[in-house]
């Protein structure tokens, strides 16, 4: 590892990440629609004051992508990820502001901790850069993209297909540490989304037993397929065996979080996220549909779980998969060069531990994995996304502002 570039503390940081988050947080992104146009068209304009090469990657109207290059001492490439669109939100159940509120050291606002906190972190590391006397002692990118938060097709997967980034490896800025546990997700699990139909025999609700209950079927079926498949410890490579303790160590690390324990990590999990049928309290439902979750240890075979699931369904009468969504999980070696440069720095920024470990969702980074780029998750924020009242500390943007700055330092060939 590089001996890393030697911190140089600025008052001035902080009021400038707090001011470049509010600026974010005041337009207003939600996905859907994801109307990310205006937002873009300002960061640009900011990048471009810096004297920075920018390239505006747009496949879906105003869903834009914006990558910028900071050339380096050499032409290994570290990329910064992020995305500027968020959930939705419901503005009565927000005592804050959604579109961005401070309230001492912390900033309110839908996106504060997804990631547009981040955001402002990766503008002030992109500032920093650009405006220095010397190059960077490797070559930065940063991409800023429009979708995420609905799968991706019009962000990431448009900027990759346009070959906009040559990256080596890369960070993406979902939070992955707040200020008293620090992570870096090397690993994301797999999917199945699966959507299943069953059929009975609709009756008079007040003569259940002349009918038959579709509903009542259907939440049977997947009740005992669900104990079927999560009681089977699943098989992957040792290098995962590191990703699922470190992962179980870190959420052993809070409070009695019920993710400490191999049942989350080890096994298939499965939910059973919607089930609907019927049409009046006084019928007996002939019809019922169910929309499954399945996730999957990265490293395991995601298609096996998925024809486990399928043989479990197909000895039950009445029951079909109607749909099904099948990803499977990404990792990166917790032992490589890279990972080990990230958590080194932000053991030397947090001042702890920083653990390697298991994404329960993913995002970008499985797709910029896919591509043959080492990425990994790092960010500093609280645990409030998607959440009412969203908020990120100024302590947190400060923490991943540095960890960014530092990082090419270190990784530097």
């Amino acid at each position: 590892m590089t001996q890393s570039h030697p911190s140089h503390p600025d008052t001035a940081r902080r009021e400038r990440l707090a001011e470049s988050t509010l600026d974010l947080l005041a337009f207003d992104t939600q996905n859907p629609p994801g109307e990310t146009a205006e937002l873009l068209a300002w960061l640009e304009g900011v990048i471009l004051e810096w004297g920075v090469d920018t390239e505006w990657i747009e496949t879906v109207d105003g869903k834009p992508n914006l990558v910028a290059t900071i050339p380096g001492d050499s032409e290994w490439t570290l990329l910064y990820e992020g995305h500027v669109d968020t959930v939705p939100y419901e503005a009565d159940a927000w005592e804050y502001d959604p579109l961005g509120q401070r309230i001492d050291d912390r900033l309110y606002g839908r996106g504060a901790t997804d990631m547009k906190g981040t955001v402002a972190a990766m503008i002030e590391t992109l500032r920093g850069f650009a405006t220095a006397d010397e190059r960077p002692p490797t070559t930065l990118q940063f991409a800023f993209v429009s979708d995420e938060e609905t799968g991706g097709e019009a962000g990431i997967d448009a900027v990759l297909a346009a070959d906009a980034i040559s990256a080596d490896a890369a960070v993406v800025g979902e939070t992955t540490a707040t200020a008293d546990r620090y992570s870096v997700a090397v690993a994301d699990k797999g999917r199945i989304w699966l959507t299943l139909e069953a059929s009975g025999e609709a009756a008079h609700g007040s003569r259940p037993m002349c009918g038959e209950n579709a509903v009542d079927r259907l939440y049977e079926v997947i009740s005992d397929c669900r104990e079927s498949i999560t009681t089977g410890r699943l098989g992957y490579p040792e290098t995962v065996d590191r990703i699922v303790e470190e992962t179980i160590d870190y959420y052993a690390a809070s409070d009695r979080s019920p993710l400490a324990s191999e049942e989350a990590f080890a096994y298939p999990t499965v939910n059973l996220g919607r089930l609907e049928g019927g049409s009046t309290v006084n019928s007996v439902p002939g019809t019922a549909t169910a929309e499954v979750d399945v996730r999957v240890t990265p490293g395991a075979s995601t298609r096996a779980v998925f024809e486990r699931i399928d043989a479990c369904l197909g000895a039950k009468p009445d029951v079909s998969i109607t749909d099904v969504s099948i990803q499977e999980g990404s990792y990166t070696d917790p032992a490589a060069p890279f990972v080990d440069w990230v958590v080194e720095v932000g053991q030397e920024v947090g001042d702890q531990r920083v653990f390697r470990r298991c994404a329960t969702g993913g995002g970008d980074v499985k797709k910029l994995r896919a591509a043959g780029i080492h990425a990994v998750e790092a960010a500093v924020g609280s645990d409030t996304a998607h959440q009412a009242d969203e908020y990120v500390p100024l302590d947190a943007l400060e923490a991943t502002a540095e960890w960014y700055r530092q990082l090419p330092w270190a990784v530097a060939p």
